[in-house]
């Protein structure tokens, strides 16, 4: 069975239905993951026993496939009468399972600040939430930007995972197509350059992002 590039195009509209779903949700779970990861890091950092429950909590996410999580949340949770909706469920998955990446991004991003300046912040009387935030925040974004941008990436590719518990993101919908026609390789293609599009552009914003953020540390 040869290609055929126009039944190609022609699934395209239908498989561009899922593309606000699947943008959401790699939104939503970016901007999750991305305050979860910080959150674990901070607590990382207030003491020693919660730096040690951080440890393990952050590892055990990363160490667990990102299937695992999705599964427990939307099959085994209800059990115990936990019950999310589908998408939510996928935010909440990608977000967990993303946290525990960027928190290590986070790390790394810390770690290269001089230490002096958590000193430097108490010494002028500023909270520790103060110094968090105002100090080592932003500086801490410019550091870590580029990788960031590779997770948010990541979370994109990671969407059609949630074809498996039923939200119709544009995976799942190409391969209703492929299920209704019994051609494949033409909804595959489209949703494979949709999705190298949409990862392009993400790239291409984030290293934009970076530039200003080097730009403005440099003024």
């Amino acid at each position: 069975m040869k290609f055929d590039l126009d039944f190609a195009l022609s699934v395209v509209p239908f498989i561009l239905t899922g593309l606000a779903t699947t943008l959401w949700i790699t939104v939503a779970a970016s901007v999750g993951a991305s305050v979860l990861g910080f959150t674990f890091e901070m607590l990382r950092r207030s003491n020693r026993w919660l730096g040690y429950l951080m440890r393990f909590l952050i590892d055990a996410i990363r160490s667990t496939p990102v299937l695992v999580q999705l599964y427990f949340i939307y099959f085994v949770l209800p059990v115990y009468g936990v019950t999310i909706p589908a998408a939510m469920a996928g935010v909440l998955g990608l977000s967990i399972y993303y946290s525990g990446y960027l928190a290590e991004v986070f790390k790394g991003g810390i770690d290269s600040i001089d230490a002096g300046q958590f000193e430097a912040g108490k010494a002028l009387g500023l909270r520790r939430r103060d110094v968090i935030f105002s100090v080592i925040l932003p500086q801490m974004l410019r550091n870590v930007a580029a990788p960031m941008g590779n997770y948010f990436v990541s979370a994109l590719k990671a969407t059609p995972y949630l074809a498996v518990i039923a939200v119709p993101e544009m995976l799942g919908l190409a391969m209703e197509v492929g299920s209704n026609s019994f051609r494949y390789a033409e909804p595959m293609v489209a949703v494979g350059v949709i999705f190298l599009i949409l990862a392009v552009g993400i790239t291409q914003l984030v290293r934009r992002l970076e530039k200003k953020l080097l730009a403005a540390h440099t003024r």
